[in-house]
């Protein structure tokens, strides 16, 4: 698929047929993925790939404050994809003093870059994902038992897509270009 066709048809899909995710199917999502920029190359950006259905429900019971819509969304996907950072790598120095005046926003940025590569990856193999934002990090970290030094960027679900929805409505070129 050419790349712009990628980025422009991508969609937010919020609901899933009940076929598999191969394990090998997320390993070649992350193949692509890792190779997004990062801070000074730094790679700090981890995957933890979630197909045990205890735990996802886990997750969508216990970790997504009571909100419906990631519940509903956890419950029905196949797989469940935490993104996660290396603590106190994106926008850091050596000696542990930061580089940028964004301090530890960084880390959310190489998060986005690589989660989105992971996203366009998925559609242009036919799967579909959905990235969410509403979660209680510590609750998470428990649950997976991520690695301390580890925070979690966001929570994408993946599957097959049982849905094709339209793209929203999107801001004019010159509503958010700005020319000096």
């Amino acid at each position: 698929m050419d790349a712009l066709k990628c980025i422009k048809e991508r969609r937010s899909i919020r609901k899933f047929t009940d076929e598999k995710i191969a394990q090998a199917d997320v390993e070649n999502l992350v193949e692509v993925a890792r190779f997004a920029p990062t801070w000074k190359n730094s790679q700090s950006i981890r995957f933890v790939a979630v197909f045990d259905e205890a735990v996802k429900s886990k997750i969508a019971e216990d970790a997504v404050m009571g909100f419906e819509g990631n519940k509903n969304i956890i419950n029905g996907a196949p797989a469940l994809i935490i993104i996660a950072t290396v603590d106190k790598r994106a926008g850091y120095e050596r000696d542990g003093s930061f580089s940028t005046s964004k301090e530890t926003h960084w880390q959310s940025f190489d998060a986005g870059i690589e989660t989105e590569a992971f996203c366009l990856a998925a559609h242009e193999a036919g799967l579909g994902t959905v990235i969410m934002g509403i979660y209680d990090e510590d609750k998470v970290r428990e649950i997976v038992k991520l690695p301390e030094g580890q925070s979690v960027s966001a929570l994408v679900a993946l599957g097959h897509p049982a849905e094709e929805p339209n793209a929203p409505k999107r801001k004019e070129v010159a509503d958010l270009l700005t020319v000096i």
